[in-house]
């Protein structure tokens, strides 16, 4: 469009003032015909559209971002050590607790029949998140991770985007740091041995922050005796049956939950639970009938009782909401815990964004100097 270029008053030194567009539905107008060369040289015969150009950023209304960290799997594992990942992982549900950092409902699409997928925002801590991840249960036999996707993390001052974290990792890492502190929290005084039923990614990292938290002894057990015994060899713990994982004084379940793995006949008085497998409505770990007989506690209500571990004895009729106590009043001091030796306890343990936005803000105080970025 030279023609419409060198026409007075149309360049201004930091790009294209006016451009004629085409305003009728004619697709011949973009195909160079004579007709159209004659109305780009020729002074409007209709109202310009004006376009602003960025060759000059002060004097445009369209800005850059800046430069965005970008943070892999690698990287937010090594900004953030298992202790870490406990203390903040508590941290964030003392904030939600309090009303201090926001959460809105996570949010699911279906994918059928192979997995779904999440969308998970909230804000707090000068920040908001959103993760936007996988679950794709069968992945596996495909040679693919069950979960998969990223975590956007802006200023929840200016709306700037200021880094892109590998989600996997987060949820790893919060997913095993919300069972250490469930054990932490309800186990009974004297527990000192973990069993971890489903060794795969979520649950080496819950047996490695409950080593951080102390359980030096620990049982693992997984379908594939590979998994098991790699795990338990990283630990210093030991490969067992089943039944031993179950028998021990804290037992995490980590499966696809697409069946029972705990039976009411399984529990003993004074164990803990920590159910982290099922994350979506239909699944679970758990005999629904045997968490009539413990001590129920759970992340967040409404997202558990929707989507998690206790959605199937809600939807039953076997449980109700004053039978459930969040681990946010909890650690508050606002509701009761363990209220005895030989009590049971179970934590549902579904996954909060608050629980994302804790990890990602531990990644940006630990590393958002070093790592690599790109520009948007």
């Amino acid at each position: 469009m030279p023609g419409a270029l060198r026409r007075p008053g149309l360049w201004h030194g930091s790009g294209v003032g006016e451009e004629l567009f085409e305003c009728r539905d004619d697709g011949r107008c973009l195909g160079g015909t004579t007709r159209l060369r004659e109305q780009l040289d020729a002074w409007p015969r209709w109202p310009a559209v004006s376009v602003s150009c960025a060759r000059h950023r002060e004097e445009s209304n369209l800005t850059a971002m800046g430069d965005v960290a970008i943070f892999d799997a690698e990287a937010v594992l090594r900004a953030v050590a298992p202790p870490d990942a406990i203390a903040r992982t508590r941290d964030a549900f003392e904030r939600h607790a309090r009303g201090e950092w926001e959460m809105p409902a996570k949010v699911y699409v279906e994918a059928p029949p192979a997995g779904d997928f999440r969308a998970m925002p909230a804000r707090g801590a000068g920040i908001a998140s959103l993760k936007w991840v996988t679950s794709f249960p069968h992945n596996p036999e495909r040679g693919l991770p069950v979960v998969a996707g990223a975590l956007l993390v802006s200023s929840a001052e200016t709306g700037e985007l200021l880094a892109i974290m590998d989600c996997a990792a987060i949820t790893s890492l919060r997913t095993g740091a919300a069972a250490a502190v469930s054990a932490q929290l309800l186990a009974a005084p004297a527990a000192r041995e973990a069993g971890i039923i489903g060794c795969g990614v979520n649950g080496a990292w819950a047996a490695r922050c409950l080593a951080a938290a102390g359980y030096d002894d620990g049982i693992c057990f997984d379908p594939r005796p590979e998994a098991a015994s790699t795990l338990a060899s990283e630990l210093g713990w030991r490969t067992g049956t089943r039944e031993e994982a179950v028998a021990a004084d804290v037992v995490v379940t980590v499966t696809p939950a697409e069946s029972v793995v705990v039976s009411g006949d399984d529990m003993r008085p004074g164990q803990h639970f920590a159910a982290l497998g099922a994350d979506a409505h239909g699944k679970g770990e758990i005999e629904p009938g045997a968490l009539a007989r413990v001590r129920l506690f759970c992340d967040e209500w409404e997202q558990a009782s929707k989507g998690g571990e206790l959605s199937t004895a809600v939807a039953a009729g076997i449980v109700g909401r004053d039978a459930v106590t969040e681990i946010g009043a909890v650690l508050l001091g606002e509701a009761e815990g363990r209220r005895s030796a030989d009590e049971i306890t179970l934590f549902d343990s579904t996954g909060l964004a608050i629980q994302d936005l804790a990890i990602a803000r531990a990644v940006l105080d630990a590393g958002a100097g070093d790592a690599p970025t790109i520009s948007l």
